[in-house]
């Protein structure tokens, strides 16, 4: 007869190091934010548990953000500690002297103190407190303060491709063209008195187009806006080109929520309409078709125009501003940096064979959202 037994969990030190990891694992998603005073209280208590002394502080260069433990009343004296070790510009010891205590039986006698290093600024402190000085309290403090800025780095790294991407984008709504917003305003205008109602249809979609791309809120937004906003822009244009521009849209439903980069759709189709119809006396076909793919949705525009030479649209991708297009690098870089490098722009054309760009981009993303 069998008897039951309990599974083996492993040794002291794998437990330890399930502990320390688990600790780690806490305390990461706050300090990703960055070093405030709300991100410090999140995570101290993880970095507690992680050092395992009686008393844990974060501080910024000039005062307390976070503590937790024991002595509670040396709260005040952190931001002396923070500024001798900022002055300094490495990890400091201190002691009963620094520490001056009244408290029968406090366990806060002695601190270490390790500097937070982001970027080569020094940005704050881990102070670690404990009732008496031992050298691997130094290397502990020292090994968690550069596991701290890691993590710092990273939240710094994060805040820079946010600031990268609302700069690419500042840029993309420089190159909307004057030439598109004073044709709308001529053509609309051409309709005042032959046709006043579709001249007031005419100005609202312009107002919703301009009011969509000059939006000051959010990097991604859905399918389904993006497409209404190029919606009203090719109506626009429409009444400015008559027949001249022919159109094709077909959209799968089940991709309209899938979330995309502000304007990445809207200057694939102005880009179509610039370089594919406007130098055409027989104007020309715009075909836009959006596809479910399984994990992936699939946007292609394509048009029959006069096409480019794949030299040109090569420079273009790599950011070439000398190059008359619309925004094509600025796109690609912002899909690669919201979804990796498999999700860059693929642009087939040749001279005369007209432009199809097709992209790609997963229906779901980890951190993307509208």
């Amino acid at each position: 007869m069998s008897r039951w037994r309990r599974p083996h969990l492993g040794s002291e030190t794998d437990r330890a190091t399930f502990r320390t990891l688990h600790s780690a694992s806490l305390a990461s998603p706050a300090l990703r934010e960055g070093l405030t005073a709300t991100s410090a209280e999140r995570s101290i208590r993880h970095l507690h548990d992680l050092l395992g002394t009686p008393a844990v502080a974060l501080t910024d260069t000039e005062g307390l953000l976070a503590w937790h433990g024991a002595g509670q009343h040396h709260q005040e004296q952190a931001a002396a500690l923070a500024r001798a070790t900022v002055e300094r510009g490495s990890t400091r010891m201190f002691d009963r002297v620094d520490l001056p205590c009244t408290t029968s039986g406090c366990d806060v006698r002695t601190a270490v103190v390790s500097p937070l290093v982001v970027e080569e600024r020094l940005v704050g402190t881990l102070q670690v407190f404990a009732t008496y000085p031992s050298a691997w309290l130094g290397r502990a403090a020292d090994e968690v303060a550069q596991w701290v800025s890691g993590q710092l780095e990273l939240a710094e790294l994060d805040a820079s491709r946010t600031r990268l991407m609302e700069a690419e984008v500042r840029a993309l709504r420089a190159q909307i063209s004057p030439h598109f917003i004073y044709n709308s305003l001529g053509a609309i205008a051409s309709f005042v008195r032959t046709d006043p109602d579709r001249a007031r249809d005419l100005l609202l979609e312009f107002a919703d187009f301009t009011r969509y791309s000059f939006r000051t809120h959010g990097e991604f937004t859905t399918l389904a806006e993006e497409l209404r906003s190029v919606e009203r822009y090719l109506l626009l244009e429409q009444a400015r080109f008559g027949d001249r521009l022919r159109l094709t849209l077909s959209v799968s439903p089940e991709v309209l929520p899938v979330v995309v980069p502000f304007l990445c759709i809207q200057p694939l189709v102005e880009n179509a309409v610039r370089h594919g119809l406007e130098s055409s006396e027989g104007g020309g076909h715009i075909t836009i078709v959006a596809a479910d793919r399984g994990q992936e949705c699939v946007i292609e525009v394509e048009d029959d125009g006069a096409g480019e030479e794949p030299e040109r649209v090569r420079r273009a991708l790599a950011g070439d501003t000398a190059l008359d297009s619309v925004g094509l690098g600025n796109v690609d870089s912002r899909l690669r940096h919201a979804f990796g490098d498999d999700y860059g722009l693929v642009v087939e054309t040749a001279p005369g064979a007209g432009t199809k760009v097709i992209v790609r981009v997963p229906k779901f993303a980890p951190g993307v959202h509208a």
